[in-house]
């Protein structure tokens, strides 16, 4: 939480990279920064999850009741925290109805979605600020139409109360401890996700629609099958990062392109490079920092051992600005690049929502230079969130034109 580590880390991750790339920090778990040792770990099914409340405990004291608190049963129950055969059932019936040919099916609406809210927000004149105005509002709008909640289903209140509560309730991935007040609101805003998508679930036994959710409802039917608490831990899960990534993914992107106009002229000039565009901000200002990993045996990493138990957090950001695998790493270029960024992780727990995000950044991108070429970003003013794991603006003030 150092406030320059906040606001610029890649200096502070150039320097591990170069003097600590294994390094030991205080509160017992290792820090890794070189993207080969990334790729390393996070494709190495000897590091896993490990024990959940163990985990939790290295930033609360050995006393703290990790399981007590709503926000953390939940977290504990989210396939990404869990190690096979539980990870492997539940990732691969939550794969099987977020299909590739779901996805695609969805570009049409995803668009015209982008579409939508890009106009209603150059059109208001209550607020400037694009994070709130509309990167939190697209993502989180093409998740409730992937999950069938459709738009006369919910009033603007209700659409700001969900994006309220999965970004008071996305801290528990934080590594920290948090502060009282704060676990208590995560705490607070589960039980109301939890209630909120259950009505959604009971619904769809009723009336099945041809949609995410009634296709999660249905994969509780047979022996292997989700269990109630799985489906809504999983709903909230998708829900939750197709909006705090996406969401800041987008902000990012708005803000590079505010202050380097060579390649935004470059993709106006060639809208094509959109998609590269989307690459390049995920490599760069990656919206999740870091994930972390759990030796299941005893490891070597560089010629360090990382004995069995021991957390290990991966720096996928500093992994992606690493000098021995990206060409002038600092520099944000939209140039195709070889390499692919480690921000969705790999092996196992690879990103689910991959391709998705991909692709709403792709349309995203198209849509603001083709409706709005002359947007201006008030870069002086923008204002990062006081957040490490997640990394992305609470204030990006913005006119579309």
């Amino acid at each position: 939480m150092d406030p320059a580590l906040l606001r610029d880390p890649y200096p502070f991750f150039e320097y591990l990279r170069k003097h600590d790339p294994v390094h030991r920090a205080d509160l017992g778990f290792w820090v890794v920064t070189r993207c080969d040792d990334n790729r390393s770990i996070l494709v190495n099914k000897a590091f896993g999850q490990g024990d959940f409340v163990k985990n939790i405990q290295l930033f609360y004291g050995p006393d703290f009741d990790v399981m007590s608190h709503p926000a953390y049963a939940w977290l504990s129950r989210v396939f990404v925290m869990q190690d096979p055969p539980d990870h492997t059932r539940l990732r691969s019936l939550i794969a099987g109805t977020l299909s590739l040919k779901r996805i695609k099916a969805m570009e049409p609406r995803i668009r015209e979605l982008a579409r939508k809210q890009l106009q209603a927000f150059a059109s208001n004149d209550h607020t400037d600020n694009f994070i709130t105005g509309f990167a939190y509002l697209f993502p989180t709008m093409v998740m409730c139409d992937m999950l069938g909640i459709r738009e006369g289903e919910f009033s603007d209140e209700l659409l700001l109360s969900l994006t309220t509560a999965i970004a008071d309730t996305f801290p528990v991935f934080e590594t920290r401890a948090l502060l009282p007040a704060e676990l208590e609101k995560a705490d607070r805003q589960m039980v109301f996700l939890t209630e909120f998508f259950d009505s959604i679930f009971d619904d769809r036994r009723r009336n099945p629609r041809d949609d995410l959710t009634t296709a999660l409802v249905n994969a509780q039917d047979g022996a292997d099958s989700l269990t109630g608490d799985e489906l809504s831990t999983s709903v909230i899960g998708l829900f939750g990062a197709g909006f705090e990534t996406t969401a800041h993914m987008i902000g990012n992107g708005t803000y590079l392109l505010g202050v380097n106009g060579h390649q935004r002229q470059r993709l106006t000039q060639d809208i094509r490079l959109a998609e590269t565009v989307t690459e390049e901000v995920l490599r760069y200002e990656s919206s999740l920092q870091a994930t972390y990993r759990t030796a299941l045996e005893d490891q070597l990493v560089s010629e360090t051992l990382i004995p069995a138990g021991d957390r290990v957090l991966t720096i996928v950001a500093s992994a992606n600005r690493d000098e021995t695998v990206f060409d002038n790493p600092n520099v944000f270029d939209i140039s195709p690049r070889e390499q692919k960024p480690l921000t969705f992780g790999g092996g196992i727990h690879y990103c689910i929502g991959a391709a998705l995000a991909r692709l709403e950044g792709k349309i995203f991108f198209e849509e603001l230079i083709n409706g709005y070429p002359d947007f201006v970003v008030d870069v002086d003013a923008a204002r990062l969130r006081k957040a490490f794991l997640f990394r992305g603006y609470e204030y990006l003030p913005v006119t579309l034109k």
